[in-house]
C-alpha cells in the first residue's frame, strides 16, 4: 500500500522545484530511458524514499551537485512506497540484479548504470560527501569523452559508511 500522497508531496517537491523529471508509471520509465538512450543522454536516477536518509543526505546531495560544471544530461526520479509501478520497472529493466533499495543513485551511460549509490552509500555519510561522489562520477561519465579505464562504479567502500566489509553489491555483479 502506498504512503499518503499528502505525506509524500513535499518530499516529491524537494526534487522537482530542482526540475527533476518525476516517472509515476512504467510507461514514462519507458518513455524516459528510451528517449535518452536514443538521444546518447546521460541520466542521473533518484529513487526517492520517505526515510530521513533520503531527507537528510540523498535529495540535499541531488541539490548540492546541480552546481557542478559537468552535469548529466537529464535528471529523473522514481518515488519507492510511491510509485510502486515505475519503481517496479526501472528497477527490473534498468538495474536488474542491482538489489532494491531507496533511496538509491544511479548514473546511466548509453542505457547502461555505470555509477551507482546504494542505501548503504547514503547512511551515515553527509550529503556533502555523497554529492562530491557524484561530482566525480558526472566527471568520469558525463562528457563526450570516454570514461577512464579506472572511472568509479561507486563511492569508494572505505568512505561508505559500511563496515561490513562487503563491496557493494553494484561491484560484485560486474
Amino acid at each position: 500500500m502506498p504512503y499518503p500522497k499528502a505525506m509524500v508531496d513535499p518530499m516529491r517537491e524537494e526534487l522537482t522545484r530542482l526540475g527533476v523529471e518525476e516517472l509515476r508509471t512504467a510507461d514514462e520509465v519507458d518513455a524516459a530511458f528510451e528517449e535518452a538512450e536514443a538521444n546518447g543522454d546521460t541520466v542521473l536516477l533518484v529513487i526517492n524514499s520517505v526515510c530521513g536518509c533520503a531527507a537528510g543526505n540523498a535529495r540535499p546531495a541531488v541539490s548540492m551537485v546541480q552546481e557542478a560544471d559537468v552535469q548529466p544530461d537529464r535528471y529523473v526520479t522514481v518515488f519507492a512506497g510511491q510509485d510502486e509501478e515505475a519503481t517496479e520497472r526501472v528497477r527490473s529493466t534498468k538495474l536488474a540484479g542491482i538489489p532494491p533499495s531507496s533511496p538509491f543513485l544511479a548514473l546511466f551511460r548509453d542505457g547502461q548504470p555505470v555509477y551507482v549509490v546504494e542505501r548503504k552509500h547514503i547512511e551515515g555519510r553527509s550529503a556533502n560527501a555523497i554529492a562530491a561522489d557524484l561530482v566525480e562520477a558526472f566527471d568520469a561519465y558525463c562528457t563526450d569523452e570516454e570514461p577512464p579505464s579506472d572511472a568509479p562504479s561507486g563511492p569508494d567502500p572505505a568512505s561508505a559508511g559500511s563496515d561490513d566489509g562487503l563491496p557493494s553489491t553494484f561491484q560484485s555483479i560486474n
